[in-house]
């Protein structure tokens, strides 16, 4: 309990510009715990998908693919199905609907990240500003008793350095989540990607064996 007062107390010295700071905490935090459960693997190349695409070998084997793909929602889900509900498209023309829909379903995995950056870098910057602050209050202080009294001081050199701390310790954690939520949705994406090439190839593979595959249109 004590110790919960002290770091109260601490981060109240801090003046007003640690309720900003105390805002963009939340936010950081809020989004890094849902980005961390939402860009799990499994969560979104699911297994169930991967099993039926991996049991495909003959074209009735799609409308087995379109219902498990239909019984689930997400980015990986859906770019499938619309490599299997248009698989008499031409190669390029196909190819070219998977990239479109393949850059909307990416909004997905990325969303709150431009939050997350934003976090990153105006936490310094809210620290910076009370920093200044801070010292502006040393001055004033100076000016008008002069530098003889060291604990008059001492309350604009705690918000300085306070703000600082604080405004680091949010925007550097915030900083490596933000790159490694990044580079976890690339990794991501590119596996979504090479399971779609994976299964174009294989439908256009039977197309040119005069076998093409006739899968459910539509939901």
């Amino acid at each position: 309990m004590e110790s919960l007062q002290a770091v109260w107390q601490f981060l109240v010295k801090g003046g007003l510009i640690m309720i900003p700071l105390g805002l963009s905490s939340l936010i950081g935090l809020a989004i890094v715990i849902e980005k961390t459960l939402s860009l799990r693997e499994r969560k979104i190349l699911i297994p169930e998908i991967i099993s039926a695409l991996d049991a495909i070998r003959k074209k009735d084997d799609l409308d087995l693919a379109v219902a498990i793909c239909q019984k689930y929602n997400g980015p990986f889900a859906n770019i499938i199905l619309t490599v299997l509900q248009n698989n008499k498209l031409p190669s390029p023309e196909l190819k070219e609907m998977v990239e479109e829909k393949g850059r909307q379903e990416v909004r997905a995995l990325e969303r709150g990240l431009v939050a997350l950056e934003t976090v990153a870098g105006i936490a310094p910057l809210l620290g910076l500003l009370g920093t200044v602050i801070g010292i502006l209050k040393v001055f004033n202080v100076i000016a008008e008793i002069g530098v003889g009294q060291a604990s008059a001081l001492s309350g604009g050199i705690s918000e300085a350095l306070i703000t600082t701390i604080v405004g680091l310790s949010i925007g550097i954690p915030a900083v490596v989540f933000y790159n490694f939520f990044i580079d976890k949705a690339e990794n991501l994406v590119l596996d979504i990607e090479k399971q779609s090439s994976n299964l174009i190839m294989k439908i256009k593979y039977w197309a040119d064996a005069g076998d093409a595959p006739n899968a459910a249109q539509n939901k």
